[in-house]
């Protein structure tokens, strides 16, 4: 029976031989194959002392690379410089809403992050100080992520455009004493009062939380910013306080942080995440390599926000470490025209593409059309996570839009990884795709679908829990402030997961080795006795030409336990009425069979979604059921709780 877990567990035969070999290096010596991985990528990594040790496991905590000296800054950048890469361009940075387009090479990053260093360390900012920053996507944002790094300061970074509640929860959870802010943004044309809402935060706070300084990026149109002495500083005066200071980096321990960044609330109370220098950067660096092929003539776009993980591991981080040049995105792929995205990648010539299926499906409301109005030939492959991708979108992005010359990558990670932890090995020798899976643990990681009661591995096609069975460098290795929550929510979350890092997703294996997911785990409907994911019934949905997006939930019934009750958005060529929710349900039960009991189907302008794109499905389950409603301090301002409860007043009247 244990060697048949094991089988279960092993790499898929249906990968080439010798990526299979490589997945087995991790499986037979774990601490080696990191040290490799580590080793392997010290022409991009600089250390400027090797680690004396390559992990070390305190459950439910850990260390990797102890004693080795570093830092994330140095080796994106000045390390970049030393091997001649400074005339080479690092960003590329477009606003959609304003039209404004600014590149900045190596060289000239590097004097930028060292004047906003000294500028930091002007105003009193000390290593393992923590700094929120709330600032839209620029260089100015970039940049300060990197100052903070280089002198050792602890970076927050806030997604713009987050509530002043979500922003006094991170910066009290963290302890931040700054916060680096934008006086004002813009969203789809309108303006956004980005230092207003800092100071609304700000007022939330506690006494006694020891904040210091807020810093705020103006511009010459900017008039009558609110500022109160003493604690706001105009970014002038800010660039101006680098006089007498030094701009140079620190060596930091391998397991000293680098940032933190909260969870981005789908649940409950944000949890605050923590990576290290260290096995942070050993760890983006490989996934970007083995899962993207990431390398340096890349012109890399990914659509993510600085506000979420992607943005800092794969907009700002990792293709500054392989010296490529990165498009920062600023706006929405709509506004002001549906074509922005297909238009950036054309003038840019852009190789790479990291997005979400959120992003997808937004593209899809509008057709092929505005595709074909572009040249997307110097694009090699797409990569894809945040939610499942469906099978629907996929075909309609790689067979349609891309007319299947290259591929579109489905994978999966959290916040909490830093990187991926399933994902078809791209970059090592891909497998064939299959619409609507992840594909496998990636190289390094240990996973394994289990019950969650007893903590056995399931066999193929037995639905279960994912896990993963040891620490590897890009795994948070604490919440900050808050051991007891890391070790009860991710190490001892269920009596069969105690040991192992529950990831909350359920799961399940097919014959080849590949992972379906079907949901959160506490999302997961049991209809009659049978366990369906909710997922699995969006995909359903989704397959149908008139459905874009789908979002599913359970909700209780007397006879079968719970049922299934969806809201949908609709291509534009289709409107709502009784009829097609009949036809809707009558499809899903034929993709599905008669197991899945449909309540009903609602309709909906926009999903509730948090800012990162994740469907709010709890929102959505909350109001069906008429519960608390609970955090909604980082939903999508689209799609607002209003429209939703009118969506849901006129279930059966439409």
């Amino acid at each position: 029976m244990a060697e048949q877990a094991m089988e279960e567990r092993r790499p898929a035969s249906i990968l080439p031989p010798h990526v299979r070999a490589f997945y087995r290096k991790a499986e037979e010596n774990y601490d080696d194959f990191w040290e490799e991985a580590a080793l392997n990528a010290v022409h991009d990594i600089h250390w400027f002392r090797r680690w004396d040790k390559v992990f070390e496991h305190n459950y439910p905590t850990f260390k990797w690379y102890i004693g080795g000296r570093t830092n994330i800054c140095y080796s994106a950048l000045d390390y970049k410089v030393m091997m001649g890469k400074g005339a080479k361009a690092a960003y590329i940075a477009e606003s959609g809403d304003t039209g404004e387009i600014r590149a900045v090479t190596y060289i000239q990053l590097l004097n930028l992050v060292k004047h906003y260093s000294a500028a930091l360390r002007g105003i009193g900012v000390e290593k393992g100080d923590r700094i929120a920053i709330y600032m839209p996507m620029g260089i100015e944002s970039a940049g300060m992520m990197l100052a903070c790094a280089r002198i050792g300061a602890i970076h927050v970074v806030i997604f713009a455009g987050f509530s002043p509640r979500a922003i006094a929860d991170r910066v009290e959870l963290s302890g931040a004493k700054y916060v680096i802010c934008k006086a004002r943004g813009s969203r789809r044309g309108k303006p956004v009062q980005l230092k207003e809402m800092v100071d609304d935060a700000l007022g939330r706070l506690p006494d006694g939380h020891g904040f210091r300084n807020t810093v705020v990026l103006d511009a010459p149109e900017d008039k009558d910013i609110p500022m109160k002495p003493e604690r706001d500083i105009l970014w002038k005066e800010f660039l101006a306080k680098a006089e007498g200071q030094s701009g140079d980096y620190v060596e930091m321990e391998s397991n000293e942080p680098l940032f933190l960044l909260p969870t981005s609330g789908t649940t409950a109370r944000p949890k605050v995440s923590v990576q290290n220098h260290g096995g942070y950067q050993v760890y983006i660096y490989s996934m970007a390599k083995w899962i993207y092929n990431l390398n340096a003539d890349d012109i890399w776009f990914s659509t993510s926000d600085i506000g979420w993980i992607v943005g800092h591991s794969y907009n700002i981080y990792a293709p500054l470490l392989y010296g490529c040049t990165s498009v920062l995105y600023e706006g929405t792929p709509d506004y002001p025209r549906n074509d922005m995205w297909y238009d950036l990648i054309e003038r840019n010539r852009v190789t790479g593409i990291f997005t979400s299926p959120t992003g997808i499906r937004g593209l899809a409301r509008f057709g092929v059309e505005p595709a074909r109005k572009h040249n997307l030939s110097s694009v090699q492959r797409v990569v894809c996570a945040g939610e499942v991708l469906n099978p629907a979108a996929w075909k309609w992005f790689q067979e349609e839009v891309f007319e299947g010359k290259i591929p579109v990558i489905d994978h999966m990670w959290q916040t909490e990884t830093s990187g991926a932890i399933i994902g078809n090995p791209y970059g090592l020798g891909m497998a064939p795709i299959k619409p609507g899976s992840a594909a496998f643990p990636t190289p390094g990681v240990i996973a394994d679908i289990v019950d969650e009661k007893d903590g056995r591995t399931l066999g193929t096609g037995e639905k279960g829990i994912l896990v993963i069975k040891k620490p590897f460098p890009g795994l948070t290795p604490a919440l900050w402030g808050d051991p007891e929550r890391y070790k009860t929510d991710y190490w001892e979350a269920r009596p069969g997961t105690k040991g192992m890092y529950y990831a909350g997703d359920a799961a399940a294996r097919d014959e080849d080795g590949y992972i379906w997911f079907a949901g959160r785990a506490d999302e997961v409907m049991k209809i009659a006795a049978h366990r369906i994911g909710t997922i699995e019934v969006e995909n359903a949905l989704v397959s149908h030409p008139a459905v874009v997006e789908a979002a599913v939930t359970g909700v209780p019934d007397e006879l079968r336990g719970e049922v299934a009750s969806a809201f949908v958005v609709l291509n534009k060529n289709y409107q709502p009425s009784e009829e097609l929710k009949k036809e809707l349900m009558n499809h899903v039960r034929k993709e599905m069979g008669a197991i899945i009991v449909m309540k009903d189907i609602g309709f909906l302008n926009m999903l509730p979604k948090t800012r990162s794109g994740k469907i709010m499905r709890r929102v959505i389950k909350a109001l069906l059921t008429n519960k608390e409603l609970g955090d909604l301090s980082t939903i999508e301002e689209e799609a607002s709780v209003d429209e939703i409860r009118e969506a849901i007043s006129k279930i059966g009247k439409i």
